[in-house]
C-alpha cells in the first residue's frame, strides 16, 4: 500500500494528530516525508543545506549559493506533477557548460533568484510542483563542514569528511549560520521531531550543528525519535555500534537529543527503548519499506505516549 493511501484513514493513526519535525539530508529525509506526506502541512522538513559535490558544489562555487541537492531530493519524492522527479533530478549531459548539472538544482537556483529569499524559491517550486508539506533549509546562508581530527589537522567540507578514516574528535559549521525563524517555530511547536535516516555526520549531523535548531530541539517538549540506516555507511559512522553513534552525538551537542530508536539493530549498551520491526525496500536495500517505516513511528508514537487518542490539533501555520 503506497503511504499516500492512508490520508483516507483520517483518525487511525497515531502519528496522523502530531504536528511533526523531520531533519536530515535528502535522500534518507525525502523517503521519511514521502512516508508520512499524508500529514501535509502537519509535516515540516529541515534539510542539510552544506553539500559541496556534484552539481550543487559547482553551483555554490561560481554563484556563492546554499546547497539544492538534497532539497531536490526532497522535492522529487514529495511532487504531485507527472514526470516531476525525472524532470527534477534529469542531469544534462554532452553540454560543457550544463554537464552533469542536475535540472531541478537549476531549477531551485533560478528560483532563488526571482525571489527575495532562497526560502521563498522553494515554496514558490513546492507549489508549482503541488508538493503539500513544507519543506526548509536548515539556513538561508551558505555554509560548509568542518572537521577537527585528533592530530590536529582539519578536514575541510562534506566530500573530504566522508572520506575520513576514523570519527572526527568534534565538528562545527564555517561560518556560523543563523537557522530560517520558519524551522524554530516548527520544531518548538513540534510533538515530535525525527532524525534521519541518512549519513551520519553529511546529512544528520549538519542541521544539528547550527546553534539555534540544536537550542530548540534542547528546550522543545517535542519527543525525538532517531532512524537508523538498514545498511552500513561507507564513512567512519558506520563502524561505530547505535550506543558508540548516539555517545558522540551528545558529546557533540552536549545534551542527548534522542528519546526512542528506530533500527533493525540492538545494542546492550543503550538505555533507550529500540524498535526493530522495519525491513528494506524490496528494490533498493538502504531504503526503508514504507509501510513497515509508517508502523515503526506509530509504535514508537505509541511508546512515547500510551494515553494518545487520535484527536485533532490545530497544524502550524
Amino acid at each position: 500500500m503506497n503511504a499516500r493511501s492512508y490520508s483516507a484513514r483520517k483518525g487511525t493513526l497515531p502519528i496522523e494528530s502530531l504536528n511533526v519535525t523531520a531533519i536530515g539530508g535528502g535522500h534518507g529525509l525525502g523517503r521519511v516525508m514521502s512516508t508520512l506526506s499524508f500529514m501535509k502541512r502537519r509535516l515540516v522538513g529541515i534539510v542539510a543545506t552544506t553539500d559541496n559535490g556534484g552539481s550543487t558544489g559547482r553551483l555554490r562555487s561560481d554563484h556563492q549559493c546554499i546547497a539544492w541537492g538534497d532539497i531536490r531530493n526532497c522535492m522529487s519524492q514529495l511532487a504531485n506533477q507527472p514526470l516531476a522527479a525525472e524532470v527534477l533530478n534529469f542531469r544534462f549531459d554532452g553540454e560543457k557548460d550544463l554537464h552533469g548539472h542536475s535540472l531541478g538544482n537549476l531549477l531551485l537556483y533560478a528560483m532563488d533568484a526571482l525571489s527575495a529569499r532562497p526560502l521563498d524559491g522553494i515554496q514558490l517550486l513546492s507549489r508549482l510542483l503541488k508538493v503539500e508539506n513544507r519543506i526548509l533549509p536548515m539556513a538561508e546562508s551558505p555554509t560548509d563542514l568542518v572537521a577537527y581530527l585528533d592530530n590536529g589537522f582539519e578536514c575541510f567540507g562534506e566530500i573530504t569528511v566522508d572520506q575520513l578514516s576514523s570519527m572526527p574528535q568534534k565538528m562545527k559549521l564555517a561560518p556560523d549560520v543563523k537557522a530560517t525563524p520558519e524551522a524554530i517555530k516548527h520544531i518548538l511547536h513540534s510533538d515530535l521531531v525525527i532524525l534521519g535516516p541518512g549519513s551520519f555526520l553529511t546529512s544528520l549531523l549538519p542541521p544539528l550543528l547550527v546553534g539555534d535548531i540544536a537550542h530548540a530541539i534542547a528546550n522543545t517538549s517535542a519527543k525525538v525519535v532517531f532512524i537508523d540506516n538498514l545498511t552500513q555507511e561507507p564513512s567512519p559512522a558506520g563502524y561505530l555500534s547505535l550506543s558508540e553513534r548516539l555517545g558522540w552525538l551528545e558529546s557533540q551537542l552536549g545534551f542527548q537529543p534522542v528519546d526512542v530508536i528506530i533500527s533493525p539493530h540492538t545494542d546492550d549498551a543503550l538505555d533507550l527503548p529500540v524498535i526493530t520491526n522495519v525491513r528494506a525496500d524490496a528494490r533498493v536495500a538502504h531504503r526503508h519499506q514504507q509501510d513497515a517505516l509508517l508502523g515503526a513511528l506509530n509504535q514508537a508514537v505509541t511508546l512515547i505516549w500510551p494515553e494518545r487518542k487520535e484527536q485533532e490539533q490545530p497544524s502550524i501555520s
